[in-house]
């Protein structure tokens, strides 16, 4: 019976989270599964949307990692420039899991790091011509992609969305947040 109630609710055959919602339901009828509907849906769109956006990126030789840190420093403005933990916090990773990045982008010509004017001991990280003209294509392409991505929703469908995520971001990320923290979150995604 859930089946049929599933795929009437769906208006189609009941999904993948549907039939683990479905088993779940058998196996431990004493727990309620309702958050599977929304939280692994939106896992398993997360995971699709990433596979989706790194194809674009790929096609300029980058990582999903070295463009987000091309973006940020894009996105700093003329001249194109941070210090390391500015990026790290920007793109939301360690700083080692920075130092690593900004390694690849300089061997292949798309960054350049200098000592800071006001600290001999700080670094600062700069886009090169050839990295900010690569970073412009790519986020061109980028945008189309996320274009065609959003385009299986109708306008008002994307802009609901968009004010929920925001809701539940906000809540989530708020001074009394129930739970664990940000330890225990996934990992981080660039705030593009």
């Amino acid at each position: 019976m859930e089946h049929h109630q599933q795929q009437d609710r769906a208006g189609a055959h009941p999904d993948h989270v549907a039939l683990i919602q479905a088993q779940w339901r058998r196996e431990r009828p004493d727990l309620d599964v309702s958050p599977l509907a929304v939280i692994g849906r939106l896992h398993r769109l997360a995971d699709r949307l990433t596979a989706e956006l790194t194809l674009v990126y790929q096609r300029y030789g980058l990582s999903e990692g070295e463009f987000d840190v091309l973006a940020a420093l894009r996105r700093a403005g003329a001249p194109y420039e941070r210090a390391p933990g500015e990026l790290a916090a920007h793109t939301m990773v360690t700083t080692g899991a920075m130092t690593k990045r900004i390694d690849r982008l300089e061997r292949s010509g798309l960054v350049t790091r200098r000592p800071a004017e006001d600290d001999r001991r700080g670094r600062v990280v700069a886009l090169t011509d050839a990295g900010l003209r690569l970073i412009d294509e790519a986020f061109t392409a980028h945008l189309r992609n996320e274009h065609r991505l959003l385009a299986h929703l109708a306008p008002d469908e994307a802009a609901a969305l968009q004010a929920l995520l925001t809701a539940w971001h906000r809540r989530l990320d708020g001074p009394a947040a129930p739970g664990p923290g940000p330890t225990a979150v996934g990992p981080a995604q660039s705030d593009l």
